[in-house]
C-alpha cells in the first residue's frame, strides 16, 4: 500500500504544471538530479528564484521527497526582499520622503546588478521565455532601469538580451537617451533614430551648440561604418536649400572630431566633395590632408589649377582642415615658409575666402579676390616683422582696416594667440591693455563667428599661472582680461561669458573681488529689458552678499539694488 508521501509524489508528478507534452522527462541518473536540486534548494531565498518550478519538477520526477524539499526551502528562506520592503516602510514612517527611499533601494539594486551581472545567464533567461518578457517591457518605462541597461550595454556589447532591450528602448521613443551607447551602433534601425535625435538636438541648440555638436560627433565617430553612414546622410541633407549650410557645418565638425581622434578620414571627405574630374588638384589636396601638413610641391599644383581659365570648384579649397593649415603657415609664429612660394599660399587662402561660383560653371566671381589678397599680405608682413608693441601702434589703422576681412580676422587671432601665450609676454608688457589684446577687441567687434575661439583664449590667459608677476600685478592683469570678456559680452557673446563667470563663482577658485569687478562692469553696460536666461545667470551672483555687499548703498539707488528690484518685479 503506497504511503501518504508516495501518493503526494504521484499527484505532483501527474500535475500538468510539471508536464511537457503530457509526459515526464526521462531521467538517466535520478540520484545525481536529486543531489543537484537539493544543493540549489539550500541556497538562501531559492524559493524566490524564477526557475523554482522547473527545479521542483525535476526533483519530483527523480523521486524526491516533498517533506525534504519543503524543509529545505523553508529553512533557507531569509526573506531578503521582504525585509527590504519592511525597512523601506520604516523609513517612510520615520518621515523620509518616499522618493528618497525609492531612490535608495533602486540605486542599491543597480549596484548589485552591475556587480553580479552575467551576460550568458541573461541570454539564457531571455531565450527561454520565447517572447519579450512582460517584466522587461515594464522595466524600460522607468528612467532608473533604462540607465542601468545603458551602463550594462556599454560593459557587455555582445549580450543579445541587452542588444534587444536597447532596440525596445528605441522603439519606445527614448532614443534621445542613448546617444553615447556603443550598442546602438550595432543596429542600423536604432542608430538611425539616435542619429536623428542628435541632429535635431544640434539644430535646436543655440548658445550651447558646441556641446551638442561634440555629443553628435562622438557618437558618429564610434566606428568606420557609423562615420560613413552618418556623413552620407548629413551630406544629402546639406544639399537642401533650407538649412543645408547648417548641415554642412555639422559635417565639418564631425570630420574635425574624427581627425582629433587620430583617424584619417580624408578619402571619405573627398569622396563626398564634388569635382571628381580635377584629379590632379584632388590628389595634391589628399596628400596634404592625410599628412596634416602643407608642402610646396602640392601647393604649386593647386596654385596652377586655380589660375587656369576654368579652375576647379572653390569648395575643394574650403575643407576646414586645409584652411587651418594655410592660416597656420602664414600667421603662426615659428612657421617656416619658403619665400619663393609665399605668394602661392596667400593666393590660395584669398581665393578660398573670397571667390564664389558663378552662374556659368567654370566662371567663378573674383570681384573680392584682389582686396582680400592685399589684406592677407599686409597682415602677414606685420606678423612676420616681429615689431614691438610701440611700433605696432603705428600700424593700427591699416590693421583695423584689414581685420574687417573674416579670413584676416582669423589670421590675427592665430597670431595674437601665439604671441600672448609666450611665458614672458606679460612679464615684459608695460601697457595696461596690450596692443595685441586690443586687436582682439576689434576681432570680437567684426566677427561674431570667432567669439567662441576668442573666449577660449581669454579663459586660457585668465587661468594661466603668472607666477613671475607680483600678486597685485596678477590681479590687475586678470581685471584687464575681464574687461576683454565684458567687451565680448557687449558684442553678443553673452551666455557663454556669463556661464564661465558663474562656474568660476561656484568653484570658488577665483578671488571674489574679480567677480565683483566683472559684475560692476556688466551692470554699468546693460539696460532693460533682459532675457530670462540672462536674469537666471546674473541674478544669483548679484544677490550674493559676499560678492556685492560692498557695492550697495543705503536705499535702492545703486546699480545692484536697481537690478535686483527690476528682476523681482518683472521675472
Amino acid at each position: 500500500m503506497p504511503t501518504q508521501y508516495e501518493d503526494e509524489r504521484s499527484w505532483e508528478t501527474s500535475n500538468a504544471q510539471y508536464d511537457d507534452d503530457n509526459g515526464e522527462d526521462v531521467i538517466d541518473n535520478p540520484e545525481e538530479v536529486l543531489q543537484e536540486c537539493l544543493e540549489k534548494f539550500k541556497t538562501p531565498d531559492y524559493i524566490m528564484e524564477p526557475g523554482i518550478f522547473g527545479q521542483l519538477k525535476r526533483y519530483f520526477q527523480a523521486g524526491g521527497n516533498p517533506e525534504q524539499v519543503i524543509e529545505q526551502l523553508s529553512n533557507n528562506y531569509s526573506a531578503v526582499a521582504q525585509m527590504a520592503n519592511l525597512l523601506a516602510e520604516w523609513l517612510i514612517l520615520a518621515e523620509v520622503k518616499v522618493t528618497e527611499v525609492q531612490a535608495m533601494v533602486e540605486n542599491h539594486l543597480k549596484e548589485m546588478i552591475i556587480k553580479t551581472f552575467d551576460p550568458k545567464k541573461a541570454d539564457t533567461i531571455f531565450t527561454e521565455e520565447g517572447e519579450t518578457p512582460a517584466w522587461l517591457t515594464e522595466m524600460i518605462e522607468h528612467p532608473t532601469w533604462r540607465s542601468l541597461i545603458y551602463r550594462l550595454a556599454e560593459d557587455y556589447p555582445d549580450c543579445l538580451m541587452l542588444n534587444f532591450t536597447i532596440k525596445l528602448i528605441s522603439d519606445a521613443g527614448f532614443q534621445g537617451e542613448i546617444t553615447s551607447i556603443s550598442t546602438a551602433a550595432q543596429q542600423i534601425e536604432v542608430f538611425s533614430r539616435v542619429l536623428k535625435s542628435a541632429i535635431v538636438g544640434f539644430l535646436q541648440s543655440s548658445d550651447d551648440w558646441q556641446n551638442s555638436v561634440n555629443e553628435c560627433a562622438k557618437m558618429v565617430c564610434h566606428g568606420a561604418h557609423t562615420y560613413v553612414y552618418s556623413q552620407v546622410i548629413v551630406h544629402i541633407l546639406s544639399q537642401e536649400q533650407r538649412g543645408g549650410s547648417i548641415m554642412k557645418r555639422l559635417s565639418q565638425e564631425i570630420t574635425k572630431c574624427a581627425q582629433q581622434s587620430g583617424h584619417d578620414v580624408t578619402p571619405i571627405t573627398l569622396a563626398l566633395t564634388a569635382g571628381e574630374s580635377w584629379r590632379g588638384a584632388r590628389t595634391a589636396l589628399a596628400a596634404m590632408l592625410s599628412r596634416g601638413a602643407l608642402n610646396p610641391a602640392d601647393i604649386s599644383v593647386l596654385f596652377r589649377a586655380y589660375n587656369q581659365p576654368e579652375p576647379p570648384p572653390v569648395h575643394l579649397l574650403r575643407i576646414p582642415q586645409f584652411l587651418e593649415l594655410l592660416v597656420d603657415s602664414l600667421y603662426k609664429l615659428g612657421s617656416k615658409l619658403n619665400p619663393e612660394h609665399k605668394s602661392k599660399y596667400t593666393y590660395l587662402l584669398a581665393y578660398s575666402a573670397s571667390v564664389c561660383e558663378g552662374v556659368t560653371p567654370g566662371k567663378p566671381i573674383k570681384d573680392e579676390l584682389k582686396p582680400t589678397l592685399q589684406a592677407i599680405e599686409k597682415i602677414h608682413a606685420v606678423c612676420c616683422s616681429s615689431v614691438s608693441s610701440s611700433e605696432l601702434i603705428a600700424e593700427l589703422p591699416s590693421l583695423y582696416h584689414c581685420i574687417r576681412f573674416p579670413v584676416v580676422g582669423m589670421g590675427v587671432l592665430v597670431w595674437v594667440e601665439c604671441v600672448v601665450t609666450e611665458p614672458s609676454y606679460f612679464k615684459l608688457c608695460t601697457e595696461h591693455c596690450p596692443v595685441h589684446l586690443a586687436l582682439l577687441d576689434e576681432v570680437a567687434s567684426c566677427h561674431p563667428l570667432l567669439h567662441h575661439r576668442l573666449l577660449k583664449l581669454l579663459i586660457k590667459l585668465f587661468e594661466s599661472k603668472q607666477e613671475d608677476l607680483e600678486i597685485l600685478v596678477q590681479l590687475e592683469l586678470r581685471k584687464m582680461l575681464l574687461d576683454r570678456m565684458v567687451n565680448l559680452l557687449s558684442r553678443g557673446c553673452v551666455v557663454p561669458v556669463l556661464l564661465y563667470i558663474k562656474n568660476c563663482t561656484n568653484r570658488g577658485d577665483v578671488d571674489l573681488s574679480l567677480i565683483r569687478y566683472f559684475l560692476t562692469e556688466v551692470l554699468d553696460a546693460i539696460a532693460p529689458p533682459f532675457t530670462p536666461e540672462f536674469v537666471q545667470l546674473v541674478l544669483p551672483m548679484v544677490e550674493n552678499e559676499e560678492i556685492t555687499g560692498t557695492m550697495r548703498a543705503e536705499g535702492e539707488n545703486d546699480p545692484v539694488s536697481e537690478f535686483i528690484v527690476h528682476c523681482k518685479a518683472h521675472y
